[in-house]
Order: structure tokens, then sequence, then C-alpha cells
């Protein structure tokens, strides 16, 4: 009798690892899309503030200063020129007549960290917009 249990027994001894493996799976799968999601996120707010700085820089520095894209880039490191549109309303204004500055971050992708699928996720157009200021920068060090 005491033979029976014990065989009994010996069949049991793999099943919490298999249980195991099956639910680990799916938590590890639904842990790293959280994880991915949260850095698309995370991209995505970036964008928005990389504008929001750029344009405050644009508002106040020289029509067409490089100081726009380099304090975007304090904020966003992987932005370049083709990334960023400037643009003053009305078109084809001077210091004293533009009425409007526009920043727009465009064209980014981001490329997921999960191995053996890795598509790339555009993310959105990201554009702010703020009355003129000076647009001049003889004294401003946020256009050094």
């Amino acid at each position: 009798m005491m033979r029976n249990q014990n065989v009994g027994a010996n069949k049991q001894k793999g099943v919490a690892a298999v249980e195991f493996a099956l639910i680990a799976i799916v938590f590890l799968t639904l842990l790293f899309g959280i994880i991915e999601f949260g850095r698309v996120l995370f991209t995505w707010n970036s964008a928005v503030e990389a504008t929001r700085f750029g344009v405050r820089t644009a508002a106040v520095c020289d029509i067409g200063s490089g100081a726009v894209l380099t304090n975007m880039k304090k904020i966003m490191s992987n932005l370049t020129a083709t990334n960023v549109v400037v643009s003053y309303e009305p078109s084809g204004c001077l210091i004293n007549t533009c009425e409007r500055v526009s920043v727009r971050v465009q064209n980014l992708t981001i490329t997921p960290l999960i191995p053996f699928f890795n598509p790339t996720i555009p993310v959105p157009s990201f554009e702010t917009s703020l009355m003129r200021e000076s647009l001049t920068s003889a004294t401003n060090p946020v256009c050094s």
C-alpha cells in the first residue's frame, strides 16, 4: 500500500514547474508590454515638452536661430533638424511684423526593445504656438 502512495507522489513532482512556466509566460509578456507602453508614452510626453521649450526659445531668439534645436535636444537628444519645424506667422514676416511662432516635432519613430519583435511605432506630430515676443537675442542667455 505504501508503494502506491509513492507512485502517485512521483507523478506530481514536475507539475509545479510546468504550471509556473505557463503562468510565467503570460505574466512576463504582460509585464514587458506594460514597460514598452510606458516608454512610448514617455517619448510622446518628451516630444510635447520639447515643442514647448522650443517655441519659448523661438519666441525670444532671432528668427531661424539654432538655439531652438539645441534647447529642444536638452529634452529629446534624438531630435535632428529634419524632425523640427519652426514657423513664423504670417509667412515671410520680419521681427516687427511676426505675430505668432510655432514649433512642430514630426517624423519620429520608436523602436521597442522587445526581442524578436521590432516594429517601429510612429510618434504623432506635436505642435505648440506662442505669440511673438522680442524675436531678438541681443542680451538673452537662452539664445546662446
